[in-house]
Order: C-alpha cells, then sequence, then structure tokens
C-alpha cells in the first residue's frame, strides 16, 4: 500500500497536469474561435465554385483542359497521389488516428493500384514515412502560418504531377469541421475533375444545356480549374485546422474532468489512510498504557 506521502506527491502531480489541460483548452478555444471564423468565410466560396464546376465539367468537351482528362483503365505503371492532412501535434484524441485510418483503407481498397502521398503535417509524415510508403510531396509546420500560398504550392505539386502523367488521379483525405463536437473525415477526388456531381441533367432529370462561353472554354478553364484545384485544397486546410482546435479542446476538457475525479479519488483513499494510521497510532499508546 502507498504510503501517505507517496499519494500526497500523486495528488500534486495530477493537480499539476490538470492545471496544464485546462490552460490546453482554453487555448484550444481561443484558436479555434479564429479558425471557425476562417472556415465559414471560405467554405460558400469554394462551395459554389466546385458547383461551378462539376456542371462544366458535365458540359465540356473533356479534351478542352487537360485536368478533365478521365484515365478509366491506368496506364501500365499508373499511379494515384492521395493528399493526407493530418496535424502537427497530439493531445487531440482520435483526430490523427483517423485520418490515418481513412487514408490506410483507401490505399487497401486500391490495392490494383500504385498509391503515392503527398503528406501535410507531422503525425501523418511520421507515421507513413516509418512505414515505407512512396511519398512525393511532405510539409509540416504548416498550420502556425496557413495562407493561401501553402494551399497554392499544393495545388502546383498535385496539377504538375497529373498532367505530367506521373499520376491518374489525385485524392485528398482530411477532417472537415462541422462543429465543436463533430469533425468528419471525408475523402474526395480532386482530379481529374468530377462531372456532374451537382447540377448533373442525368440527377435534375433536366435536357442537357450548353452555356455560351466568353472567352472560348479552353481559355476559362485554363484559368479557373487551377484556381479552382487551389481553393478547395486551402478549405481542406482550414477544415483540418479548426477541426484539429475543437477536438484538441474536447480531449483536455475530457482530460481536466478526469484528473478532477481523480484527485478526489486519492483524496478520499488518502484521508483513509491518514485515518488508519492516526487510529492504528491510538490503538498503540492504549495498548502501551494499559501494559503499563
Amino acid at each position: 500500500m502507498p504510503s501517505l506521502l507517496d499519494i500526497r506527491r500523486r495528488v500534486r502531480a495530477v493537480k499539476s497536469t490538470q492545471q496544464i489541460t485546462k490552460a490546453m483548452k482554453m487555448v484550444a478555444a481561443s484558436k479555434l474561435r479564429r479558425a471557425q471564423d476562417r472556415v465559414q468565410a471560405a467554405r460558400p466560396y469554394a462551395t459554389q465554385m466546385l458547383r461551378v464546376l462539376n456542371s462544366l465539367a458535365a458540359r465540356v468537351d473533356p479534351s478542352a483542359h487537360p485536368l478533365l482528362d478521365e484515365r478509366k483503365a491506368p496506364r501500365a505503371g499508373g499511379r494515384t497521389l492521395l493528399l493526407v492532412i493530418t496535424a502537427d501535434r497530439g493531445l487531440c484524441g482520435s483526430f490523427n488516428t483517423n485520418v490515418i485510418k481513412a487514408a490506410s483503407q483507401f490505399i487497401t481498397e486500391n490495392a490494383g493500384r500504385r498509391v503515392v502521398l503527398g503528406l501535410i503535417g507531422r503525425r501523418g509524415r511520421d507515421f507513413f514515412a516509418r512505414r515505407g510508403f512512396e511519398v512525393k510531396y511532405e510539409q509540416v509546420n504548416l498550420f502556425a502560418t496557413l495562407k493561401f500560398e501553402d494551399a497554392r504550392n499544393i495545388a502546383r505539386t498535385a496539377i504538375d504531377a497529373f498532367t505530367a502523367g506521373d499520376v491518374d488521379s489525385v485524392h485528398i483525405v482530411y477532417n472537415e469541421f462541422k462543429s465543436v463536437l463533430q469533425q468528419r473525415v471525408a475523402v474526395e477526388q480532386l482530379l481529374p475533375i468530377p462531372r456532374g456531381t451537382f447540377d448533373s441533367p442525368a440527377q435534375t432529370n433536366a435536357p442537357v444545356v450548353d452555356y455560351l462561353y466568353e472567352p472560348a472554354p479552353e481559355k476559362l478553364l485554363a484559368h479557373l480549374i487551377p484556381n479552382h484545384i487551389e481553393v478547395q485544397i486551402y478549405r481542406a486546410l482550414l477544415d483540418s485546422n479548426a477541426a484539429f482546435f475543437a477536438a484538441q479542446m474536447t480531449a483536455m476538457d475530457a482530460a481536466t474532468r478526469n484528473s478532477a475525479e481523480m484527485i478526489e479519488q486519492l483524496t478520499l483513499h488518502m484521508n483513509k489512510v491518514r485515518q488508519a494510521a492516526i487510529t492504528r497510532e491510538i490503538i498503540e499508546v492504549v495498548s502501551g498504557a494499559q501494559a503499563l
């Protein structure tokens, strides 16, 4: 049985840990507010742009832009680029684990293809690099100063790999921010541009109506599609950043409550040990007095 001194030391250690988790919860809550505002500001534009590009992809000739080229049957040596967005830090519950599991499941389901990884975030980089996966791109310490230029660099790597024929498709897996208590792991296709996900004539039972383009579709898409990929990656980065702070705040809140329960249990046990020691001393004194 631990001594009274050992129990007191453990109570002090748990109280110190509780102060740390409480401080981390407050920091995560303050950063979550800013990250959530950025997500809410970027999401309507990204969603509407996705709607428009998917609608255009269903109507224009795939030869109008290289990023519309759907490669049905992979060529010999064809590969898929999977962008995996995790956090640079832990102490956030199952945030990183869920993304890594989804990425691993994607690799398993596409066992017939060579999957090359683009790793954003230290946790995902450490996990996959140690296991010998083929890595084409990696970036860590990105979320501390997240800018649109970061998404542009990632998009440029993906676009160059696709247009050069190094990969036949590009997918992205990340944590989508839903609310403080809910984050959803999303796996989305970036390239080639999905055709008719929104406003598809087949879905709406409407006749196929083409648009009048000014300038020509080739010139229009040459600007729109690369910008669309950058915006979608930037939205995924913002979502992942907000989801991380939400997960960390929830995890630290749970840790703070658990430490309070542990302190209460240790204090009760400490009082019992102290009471038992006092009772034993009284018995020893009484027994000594009776012996005299």
